[in-house]
This record gives C-alpha cells, sequence and structure tokens, in this order.
C-alpha cells in the first residue's frame, strides 16, 4: 500500500460532520493559517470518537489541517484535555489544585475513588464513569470543583457529588 493510499484511508475517519465543524474553525483563520483551529479539530474529533484520540485519529487531523503530524502529537500531548486511552461516558475532571485543595479537594477524590471503585486515569467496568486530576479549571472561587463534560459543579460535598453522579444518564 502505498502511502497516499494510506493518508487517504486515514482521512476517511473523519466523518462529514467532524470535517464540517472543522471547517467551520478553519474559516476563523486566514487560508495559509489553517494549522491555527488545530486545537478545535482535535477536540471535535476525540468528541466524536466516545472522548479519546490515536494515532491514525491525530494523523487524519494533520492531513486534514496541511500540517506535520508531529506537529499535531505535539499539541495533543501537551494539552490535559486530550485523552489518548478510552475514558467513560462521563469523565469527571478533578480539579486538585492548591484553591481546590485548601477547600477540601481531597476529600473529594478520597470519595469519588470510593463511590466509583477506580483511580486517577481508570474507567468504571461499566465504561460509564472516568475519573481525571487536573491542574486547574479556573473556579477557584468554588472550590472544591470538578467538571464533567461542558458542565462545571462547584462548592462539592461528598453528598452533593453523589447527587451529581446519582443524576447522570
Amino acid at each position: 500500500m502505498n502511502a497516499q493510499v494510506k493518508e487517504m484511508s486515514k482521512l476517511a475517519l473523519l466523518t462529514a460532520a467532524d470535517l464540517k465543524e472543522i471547517d467551520s474553525e478553519i474559516a476563523k483563520y486566514p487560508e495559509e493559517q489553517r494549522q491555527s483551529a488545530v486545537m478545535a479539530a482535535l477536540r471535535i474529533v476525540q468528541d466524536s470518537n466516545q472522548g479519546s484520540l490515536n494515532q491514525d485519529l491525530m494523523d487524519a487531523v494533520a492531513e486534514y489541517l496541511r500540517m506535520p503530524p508531529i506537529a499535531v502529537y505535539e499539541v495533543a500531548t501537551f494539552y490535559s484535555m486530550y485523552e489518548h486511552k478510552p475514558v467513560g461516558k462521563h469523565k469527571v475532571c478533578v480539579c486538585t489544585n492548591i484553591s481546590c485543595m485548601l477547600r477540601g479537594s481531597d476529600g473529594i477524590v478520597s470519595h469519588l475513588k470510593q463511590r466509583l471503585g477506580i483511580s486517577f486515569g481508570e474507567v468504571t467496568e461499566d465504561g460509564k464513569f472516568s475519573l481525571k486530576e487536573v491542574e486547574c479549571l479556573g473556579a477557584c472561587c468554588g472550590a472544591p470543583m470538578f467538571q464533567i463534560g461542558k458542565q462545571y459543579y462547584e462548592n462539592l460535598t461528598p453528598a452533593k457529588v453523589d447527587e451529581i453522579l446519582d443524576n447522570l444518564d
């Protein structure tokens, strides 16, 4: 199989909906700077692939944005919002930075680990939850907090955590 056919097969990993959304992001930049849409493109592709990226998906993004694959890998491995192994349907991102720590994130983490039966970087057996430690989510005044999907949950207590988890589908 020649390299061109191999690259074309990787582009096939991107859905029409992915490409439409990526094109919308590319349109925000001058044509010669289409690679500026790399972070958005990675998020779009990750979201449409059960929340994680693999090398073939990153290669497809690189090809579509006309970038060297290594440049895409650098972005995807630098930022913690990109996942490189499967995650749960609900990825619980718990802030453990100083503000959250001072306001009790250690207790929230302990409660989550016990409740879900997993540690950071793991997925529950049913695939419903994964747990991720994050450095800061920028909601210090509402510490301790976590993020699930695009939703922030602040001023957490173990009871509030249970209520939130119980109400997720």
